[in-house]
């Protein structure tokens, strides 16, 4: 289960955030999480809740917001795009393989909310 150093880098990031802005206490912290980023945002969500409370001395209440953002793939022969998870490598339009993932890989802190 990488959720959980993943979570505890989220943490470290935010601590040091907090502590340059010379922060009290985080609300809420927002992620983005890609369809096809390899993290189980259920397994996230149950992680956050012990992590913050050990492993956090400004977030032990904040709320974790989790943002979905769909695996999007692009066709460099049809120049069309399609879900990525729907239909794999393989474009649907015109049946090339030479195609690359646009969006949906991605795991980054959106935004945070602190006193």
């Amino acid at each position: 289960m990488h959720e959980l150093g993943v979570v505890f880098h989220v943490i470290k990031m935010v601590e040091e955030i907090v502590s340059e802005n010379n922060l009290t206490e985080v609300s809420s912290v927002t992620l983005e999480l890609g369809e096809v980023s390899t993290v189980i945002e259920s397994y996230l969500h149950d992680v956050w809740k012990w992590a913050v409370l050990k492993r956090s001395e400004h977030m032990k209440e904040a709320k974790l917001i989790v943002e979905k953002i769909p695996a999007i793939t692009f066709c460099e022969d049809c120049k069309n795009t399609y879900g990525t998870v729907e239909y794999g490598k393989i474009c649907p339009h015109c049946g090339s393989e030479h195609t690359y993932l646009l969006q949906g890989n991605e795991f980054t802190i959106k935004e945070i909310e602190a006193c």
